[in-house]
């Protein structure tokens, strides 16, 4: 909620108040190298400053982060309303993992009908299925080990397969079957494990697209036969990296048609005196989301 503002404005033109609930685009770009100017893809801007990551909190004006209760936003930084009368604690995922998965599916030609398979139930995992419905998916298939992880996906409209409960050649064969023996049309990786390309570069058809958002930091090699899985069949590789304006736009306006879906990813709450505890169980991979909120 803001407290005190000077004069400015939503993205969208809205005048901003205090008391209004506002969103952020979490990165902040220059909008003035080769890729802001020429090639259009802010994401990829090497100026790029992104609150609470490489913004110290030791530089002024100090609160550039997100682990207190309030926090200084720039006058380049691009705004958000969002509606008073949704959990504020749903919306905060829009900004990272929503935001990337548009920005997967800005960047491919998703047609209706099309089948697509999910590598991982986590939270890039539950907007892929989400993104692909809206988009006019016939079919989604979430590959993932979390019983309760995947169920909330089957509650986003998606097929699922327990990777504990199947093999490979299982998961293989399943997909084939589902799509008349040609693969899956678009594969979205939301995991970030080493090997899961190697499995899932295999379950699409001719001329489908791999779209790899989950790999946020390096985990390894994968191999992978690029005459037999890539270049004899045509196939499209798409790295995605962060997101934009346009794709937090898009990834709020997503959530904000069913709420209370998203709500669900929301395992763990804490305050804020309990930030330690709220880290834990995401690194032990307890929680799907967890949230800090301000009481």
């Amino acid at each position: 909620m803001v407290e005190v503002i000077g004069k400015r404005e939503t993205v969208d033109g809205q005048q901003i108040n205090e008391g209004d609930f506002i969103m952020w685009n979490r990165g902040v770009t220059c909008n003035m190298c080769f890729a802001c100017q020429v090639l259009r893809e802010p994401s990829l801007c090497k100026n790029r400053k992104t609150y609470g990551i490489n913004i110290s909190c030791s530089e002024p004006p100090y609160l550039n982060g997100c682990y207190s209760e309030y926090i200084i936003l720039t006058r380049d930084t691009d705004i958000f309303k969002i509606p008073e009368d949704i959990d504020a604690g749903v919306m905060v995922s829009a900004s990272c993992s929503g935001a990337t998965i548009a920005h997967g599916f800005d960047m491919i030609n998703l047609k209706v009908g099309d089948t697509v398979v999910v590598q991982g139930p986590g939270p890039l995992g539950v907007y892929s299925v989400a993104f692909a419905r809206k988009l006019g998916a016939s079919k989604v298939v979430v590959i993932g080990g979390s019983p309760s992880r995947l169920e909330i996906c089957r509650e986003m409209g998606a097929i699922t397969l327990d990777r504990h409960a199947t093999t490979i050649d299982e998961r293989r064969n399943f997909i084939m079957d589902i799509t008349g023996g040609r693969g899956a049309d678009v594969v979205v990786e939301a995991v970030g494990s080493q090997g899961v390309v190697e499995e899932g570069i295999k379950l699409l058809r001719s001329g489908g697209v791999y779209l790899s958002t989950g790999f946020a930091q390096p985990a390894g090699i994968e191999q992978i036969d690029f005459y037999v899985d890539v270049v004899s069949k045509n196939i499209q590789i798409q790295g995605v990296w962060v997101s934009d304006t346009r794709h937090t736009w898009q990834a709020i306006n997503l959530v904000q048609e069913n709420p209370d879906a998203f709500s669900k990813m929301i395992t763990h709450r804490f305050r804020l005196e309990e930030a330690n505890d709220a880290l834990k169980v995401m690194a032990n991979r307890q929680a799907l989301k967890a949230v800090i909120e301000m009481q």
